[in-house]
């Protein structure tokens, strides 16, 4: 019988021993892997669906920014979920401004929404009052 293994009785005891300590680091792997699928599936399933619209909201005094898709990946950390009429009551009437890149507007089918964005009052391009300056230590500082 043509064999590869050794004739020793010690080393085909050693190699038992050896092949046995793999195969249950193998089977202890498996287990692991097993669970944490299970895991990961139970999380995927029992997560909350992202809301379908938020609007963004100020760091400052908590007023709405922007209003986003929800499942927008520019939306900032301070936001809250609102329905489908309260985010076309803040693009049409409060006059908040919809995403640029995920485009609530055009999701929640408002028709001109993005055209009285671009009509809105602008500065002056002459007036410097505001205008920021960059002096030689590297500092921005406002101009008179």
């Amino acid at each position: 019988m043509p064999d590869d293994l050794p004739p020793d009785l010690g080393q085909l005891t050693t190699l038992r021993t050896w092949h046995a300590m793999w195969l249950d680091r193998i089977d202890r792997r498996i287990a692991y892997v097993q669970k944490r699928q299970a895991e990961e599936e139970r999380g995927r399933r029992s997560r909350p669906r992202p809301p379908d619209w938020v609007v963004e909201l100020s760091r400052a005094n908590g007023e709405p920014l922007q209003v986003h898709d929800g499942t927008c990946g520019m939306k900032g950390k301070r936001h809250r979920a609102v329905s489908r009429d309260e985010a076309r009551q803040l693009l049409t009437t409060d006059a908040v401004p919809a995403c640029p890149f995920c485009n609530p507007d055009t999701q929640l089918r408002i028709i001109g929404g993005l055209a009285a964005r671009r009509n809105r009052p602008r500065p002056a391009s002459n007036d410097r009052s505001t205008t920021p300056a960059i002096v030689p230590n590297r500092r921005l500082v406002m101009t008179a």
